[in-house]
């Protein structure tokens, strides 16, 4: 093919954003790998393409040096530039329709492990469930902090160590200590990137293939796709107003090499583990040499009293793995979370961790160990403890006015969320919980159903009642309030379309 061909196949965009030689290069680079140019073909000179192209010699002189910089081509003093007679005669491969060759069995599970879970985006509207309130961050304050240290380069920033930040482990030891009666040294402590990178680290360091877990159903979906990519053999087990039913995971599940809870604000019905439970899952563990993984992911947020003191404090065997997370308390995209692992554990956790990512990007921790020494962390927490406290009074006022004849509220005394039940209409029968939900979208809220917390293989004795998430955490009283108005008025629509349509 000619040089003119080639380019006039894809002229050149002039004033766009890639300069003009990048351009070139990149014609004559496609031409060489799919053989339009062939090993030995000889390419214009400079002045010539310069020429016929209407642009400058540097244009073309810059194109051709980056080329040959790179192997494809060589220049010939006295004779002129050639394409590298060294390269591959060029075969014309046509791109397939998908993949090079299907994924192994631990890629696909890989892939399709998080298929589920539901990624939230765009503006904040009620009632989006477990997000914080980002209008009630300082994030002025956070800037200045984070600026702090970025104008004093230095060893701070070069690699740190894998487990976390030495002085946020210290202070992170001593808030948990503190508030959840969480029993730990900072050498216990590995920063995450998050639950989710924590979860993933731990069934993979833990769990042998098949190796069964007990999982609450309805539960976090979060969790369950790290653990069945570990080859993790999921055990559902039903909760009532106790928390998880230990007794029936125990008759049904003895073999089980691990558990995961959410003890102190279960998700997503909302009620707590209560001190019987917890005794008896901590023995169990304990007989059978399993892992408990304790899930703590909003519980500073109570509003009839002070948070309830973790799991992981009354263990006394090294049998709880304590999982928290910022993502709550600050914001998501902070991307930070914490292990509290027992002691004969944090070290291997640690070095597990290297694997993934070396260390978690270091400038967000340093900002949040400042955050905490100097008193923002806890005015932070006081601030939007008292300001959930008031949208949930909102949520529940409204509901009560608006709703009561149509929903039943779970427990509400913790957490983000408040999972309510349907009502039956007056023949008897409920509402479907996706229709409900869709239609409140296109209403502009947004809520989950029940449903969606349900494992896939969860057992008939983990059948709850149909209902809806609703989070009362991510904007004001006043949207939730119109939130309110607006689920009503789908509410009565959708009995409008049953009745019509009975």
């Amino acid at each position: 093919m000619h040089i003119h061909d080639i380019v006039a196949s894809a002229p050149l965009e002039r004033g766009g954003a890639i300069p003009l030689f990048r351009q070139l290069y990149g014609r004559l680079k496609d031409a060489i790998l799919r053989g339009a140019l062939a090993p030995g073909a000889r390419l214009p000179a400079t002045r010539d393409l310069c020429r016929l192209l209407g642009v400058s010699r540097q244009t073309v002189l810059a194109a051709y040096e980056q080329l040959a910089a790179e192997g494809y081509l060589r220049g010939v003093v006295g004779q002129g530039t050639f394409v590298d007679e060294a390269l591959p005669l060029a075969r014309q491969e046509q791109p397939g329709p998908g993949l090079l060759r299907p994924l192994p069995e631990r890629g696909a599970a890989l892939a399709a492990a998080m298929a589920r879970v539901r990624y939230h985006d765009g503006p904040v509207r009620a009632f989006r469930p477990s997000m914080p309130g980002l209008d009630l961050f300082p994030f002025d304050v956070w800037r200045k902090l984070e600026m702090r240290h970025l104008r004093r380069p230095g060893p701070h920033l070069g690699y740190s160590e894998p487990s976390g930040h030495g002085p946020l482990r210290e202070l992170l030891c001593a808030y948990l200590r503190a508030s959840r009666g969480v029993e730990c040294t900072p050498g216990q402590i590995i920063i995450t990137s998050g639950s989710q990178q924590a979860l993933f680290l731990l069934a993979q360091l833990l769990l042998a293939p098949g190796d069964g877990v007990w999982v609450e159903s309805p539960g976090y979906q979060g969790a369950c796709a790290p653990l069945a990519v570990a080859g993790a053999r999921l055990c559902t087990v039903p909760v009532d107003a106790e928390g998880m039913d230990v007794d029936y995971a125990g008759r049904h599940y003895p073999d089980a090499r691990m558990v995961f809870a959410t003890p102190s604000h279960q998700l997503p019905l909302g009620v707590t583990m209560s001190l019987a439970r917890r005794l008896e899952l901590l023995r169990w563990a304990v007989d059978h040499q399993a892992w408990i993984i304790e899930d703590d992911y909003d519980s500073e947020y109570r509003y009839t009293g002070p948070p309830l003191a973790s799991l992981q404090g009354l263990d006394r065997a090294g049998c709880v793995v304590y999982v928290g997370t910022f993502s709550k308390v600050l914001f998501p995209g902070l991307r930070l979370g914490y292990v509290v692992a027992p002691p004969a554990l944090a070290e291997a956790l640690g070095r597990a961790k290297a694997v993934l990512d070396r260390h978690n990007a270091i400038v967000p921790q340093l900002a949040l160990a400042d955050f905490i020494a100097e008193g923002h962390f806890a005015r932070h927490i006081r601030r939007t403890r008292d300001a959930y406290a008031e949208r949930r009074e909102a949520l529940l006022d409204a509901i009560q006015a608006r709703l009561g004849d149509r929903l039943l509220c779970g427990p509400s005394d913790a957490g983000l969320d408040l999972c309510v039940h349907f009502k039956p209409l007056r023949d008897g029968t409920l509402p479907d919980e996706a229709q409900v939900a869709q239609a409140a979208l296109d209403a502009g809220i947004e809520l989950r159903p029940l449903s969606y917390y349900a494992n896939a293989a969860a057992v008939p004795a983990c059948a709850v009642a149909p209902g809806l998430v609703l989070g009362f955490s991510a904007v004001g009283p006043g949207d939730i309030r119109r939130g309110v108005e607006r689920l009503e008025q789908v509410l009565r629509a959708g009995e409008a379309k049953g009745a019509r349509a009975a």
